[in-house]
């Protein structure tokens, strides 16, 4: 089992899944944009954007923890890089069918992607002072 974990969001994996929420991302960008306009309001069209910056930046962010899963201990990246996914699934998501639907309630799901993204980040800046880059 160890091995599988290991082999779990290696380098390659996290460049795949910041390649695939960048795609994503631009694509929902342009829909919103171009294909949403006349469909939502101004309110939504606001959170429709907030989802596609948040996926935008966290997709670029995969990308970034892919370059330090050498010189740092995979399974601490692998954390962050787990709450980064999550994080954009559940804010990104919800937000996204938020826009669409206009079920208020969907909200209520954004801010635990909200700390799934924190913890990512809290976790980095724990890693980048307490662990020596091998």
């Amino acid at each position: 089992m160890q091995d599988d974990q290991q082999k779990w969001l290696q380098e390659r994996h996290l460049l795949a899944f910041g390649a695939l929420n960048l795609f994503i991302a631009i694509a929902a960008g342009a829909f919103g944009a171009h294909g949403l306009k006349s469909q939502l309001s101004s309110e939504m069209l606001a959170i429709w954007q907030t989802a596609v910056q948040y996926q935008m930046l966290h997709g670029l962010a995969l990308f970034a923890l892919a370059s330090l899963s050498q010189p740092w201990p995979a399974r601490t990246i692998r954390r962050s890089a787990i709450a980064m996914l999550l994080g954009i699934l559940l804010f990104s998501g919800s937000l996204y069918a938020l826009a669409l639907s206009g079920i208020r309630i969907l909200g209520a799901i954004t801010p635990i992607g909200g700390l799934a993204f924190l913890f990512a980040w809290a976790n980095l800046f724990w890693i980048a002072l307490t662990t020596k880059s091998t």
